[in-house]
């Protein structure tokens, strides 16, 4: 925002600091100056207003914040408007407002047989330094009260308005306004116009249009001050693509007490410019006037918030020249045109830019710093967020509702919606598998390699009412994995959670039908830990499921009572060190009935083989051909080492007999040499 040098020094009995200076000054204690410019006798100020400083938007608000800095007594102008007995404005001219909420006050006056022309020179220059082009001395009073006082105007021609009566109301649709700019702009009920009961006379805020505008024939003038909604001019604004110095003040939200010293202003500038009669009186619309401010004021805050010891009367001094009053009770009462004061702590806020915050005592903050207390299931959330990521899978986040369709195909006791907003939000869901297949079906199709997890709420509706659950599930293609990649993937994660001692068993007799159903029971268990707790399940997705979702392709899954997880887990983790001694390798083929669980074989194994067995796994199963019917061969590594020597080749021996023997005790095992 642009400003005038010597037209700030025009509001002060005493003389301004030099340019410089005062762009020193102003940078401290007000508003950033971009920039200062030389024009002939004059400097021009470019500032950074800030959005909450409407009041700021001219010469007269600046000069108000310069007085208050500068203790410089402030000039205020005065007004030698004569008017006309005889010409009463109220009944000249009418003035209907359709909404009150979009014209919060329109104040106007008239002024009858003025005379057009070109303005003085001194004002022409005045008006070309800060950008606008001089028209006439009637436009260019209305301009150069504007940026004196913050305060857009409007200028009529009275005789063009039909019937004398001014109208503010939404555009129709497709209405269409010739401007004052030479553009045509297409208008809707979005945008707020000025009319008379014929046509519409302008863009409300932002444009005047040419129907009405001033000419050189123009001899009577209708002055419009007026306060419009902020929010409206700005989209309306946005909407056209018309930015105007005008509706830039309006967005910002004015003083509605401004429209009356406005107008009065403009017409007291234009008697002295264009001669004519002033009518008596305004018209005024007014229709909720605007209260006023009060806030309770508490002296301690200052030192509270600041760190600033300062006297009680020093603070009512500071708040007095910002144009603020306060009383015995320490009521601040708050100037109608400081908007951006709402609370105590804005008063401290201006007391503190006054005083200058560069004067303020670095301190270091008299507290106790405490760490939050941790939320352990936020912290458990993390933890295996960061564990799937790590390991290739992507999180998804799906909404906590299921179709009808998918509720009566997948059954089991729901959570229906009393009003639900659609087939496909039908109740809420009872566990995250359903729509983490959905996503698996469409997300299929575009990647060869799948791996997703979600954590989120699952719904049951239980005898005691609805219960709320949070559960983990995830999935994985058969061209990502398969389920013993899955099952190794839930081993880390319990190991991460200091859950090693994890193990997989056949569902129970009587699995819950609305969990269950999604399984195929020959590749699937439950996930148990810390001594037969179930928490979950694991295997592959059934081929009934996946046929009736349309995936054509394999898929394993888990799913985990993720609330049960958290109970469990720990991250308190023993440490030992590791030996410094070589471990040893032997192999092992096992043939064994069909039915035969490889953790059964594990857990035989790792009795036999004691202390010196460090770890026994997994690396082959083998049915159909060279094994007989009804068997199934199973082959281990099993990893020998001590921690305080190099076992020899005799001890490994004697062990690995050992297990042969224990294992081969098992009715029907065989141990293939």
């Amino acid at each position: 925002m642009k400003f005038s040098y010597n037209w700030l020094q025009d509001f002060f009995v005493k003389k301004l600091p030099k340019a410089e200076t005062l762009a020193e000054f102003l940078t401290v204690h007000c508003f950033e100056v971009e920039s200062v410019e030389k024009k002939g006798a004059d400097f021009i100020f470019d500032l950074d207003i800030t959005p909450n400083r409407a009041d700021c938007l001219s010469h007269h608000g600046l000069a108000l914040e310069i007085s208050a800095i500068t203790g410089l007594k402030l000039k205020q102008y005065k007004l030698n408007l004569k008017e006309n007995k005889e010409l009463k404005t109220k009944d000249l001219v009418k003035v209907e407002l359709k909404d009150k909420a979009d014209c919060l006050r329109y104040t106007g006056r008239l002024i009858k047989d003025v005379s057009v022309g070109p303005s003085p020179k001194a004002l022409q220059e005045r008006l070309r330094s800060l950008g606008l082009e001089p028209i006439n001395n009637i436009v260019d009073a209305a301009n150069y009260v504007m940026l004196e006082s913050g305060q857009p105007l409007h200028t009529f021609d009275f005789d063009k308005i039909a019937e004398n009566k001014i109208i503010v109301r939404r555009a129709n649709r497709g209405e269409q306004l010739a401007a004052l700019d030479d553009n045509d702009y297409s208008l809707d009920k979005d945008i707020l116009v000025i009319a008379d009961v014929k046509k519409s006379l302008a863009i409300a805020g932002i444009k005047g249009g040419k129907s009405s505008a001033i000419d050189k024939n123009t001899k009577n003038v209708f002055l419009e001050a007026a306060n419009f909604n902020p929010v409206l001019i700005r989209r309306a604004s946005q909407k056209l693509h018309l930015r105007t110095d005008a509706s830039l003040r309006f967005e910002h939200g004015l003083d509605c007490e401004l429209t009356e010293r406005a107008v009065d202003r403009l017409a007291s500038l234009i008697q002295e410019l264009a001669k004519g009669k002033v009518a008596s009186g305004r018209v005024d619309k007014y229709p909720a006037k605007q209260l006023v401010r009060k806030i309770k004021f508490d002296f301690t805050k200052i030192e509270k918030l600041l760190g600033l010891k300062i006297s009680n009367k020093e603070v009512k001094s500071i708040l007095k020249a910002l144009g603020f009053s306060i009383n015995s009770q320490n009521i601040v009462t708050v100037p109608s045109f400081r908007r951006d004061i709402e609370i105590e702590e804005d008063l401290v806020e201006e007391v503190g830019r006054m005083y200058g915050y560069n004067n303020l005592e670095e301190r270091l903050p008299k507290l106790t710093l405490a760490p939050a207390k941790r939320n352990d299931k936020v912290f458990w959330q993390r933890r295996v967020r960061d564990f799937f990521k790590e390991n290739g899978f992507t999180e998804v986040y799906n909404y906590s509702f299921i179709s009808k369709e998918q509720a009566h195909n997948f059954g089991g006791p729901l959570v229906e919606l009393k009003n639900p907003y659609s087939k496909e939000l039908y109740c809420l869901r009872p566990n995250l598998l359903i729509n983490l297949l959905i996503a698996f079906r469409e997300n299929n199709k575009n990647f060869n390699e799948l791996r997703l997890f979600e954590l989120g709420n699952v719904f049951r509706n239980q005898q005691k009412g609805i219960n709320e659950e949070t559960n983990l599930a995830g999935l994985i293609s058969a061209k990502a994995g398969d389920f013993y990649t899955l099952k190794g993937l839930i081993e880390g994660l319990l190991d991460s959670l200091s859950l090693a001692e994890g193990f997989y068993d056949d569902f129970g007799a009587t699995p819950d039908e609305s969990e269950m159903i999604y399984w195929d029971f020959r590749h699937s268990a439950e996930i148990k830990v810390a001594g037969n707790q179930e928490i979950g399940f694991i295997g592959k997705i059934s081929d009934l499921t996946l046929k009736s979702l349309g995936i054509k392709e394999r898929v394993f899954a888990f799913e985990i009572d993720f609330d049960k997880l958290c109970e469990l887990a720990t991250d308190e983790n023993q440490y030992q060190p590791i030996s410094k001694f070589p471990s040893a390798v032997r192999d092992i083929s096992l043939l064994v009935p069909i039915g035969v669980k490889v953790v059964e074989v594990l857990n035989i194994v790792n009795r036999a083989g004691g202390k010196l067995l460090q770890d026994a796994d997994l690396f082959d199963i083998f049915e159909g051909q060279n094994v007989p019917e009804g068997k199934k061969n199973l082959a281990f590594h099993l990893i020998f080492q001590a921690n305080d020597r190099t076992l020899n080749s005799k001890e490994i021996d004697e062990l690995q007999k050992k297990i042969i023997y224990a294992l081969e005790r098992e009715n029907g095992w065989q141990v293939r040499r």
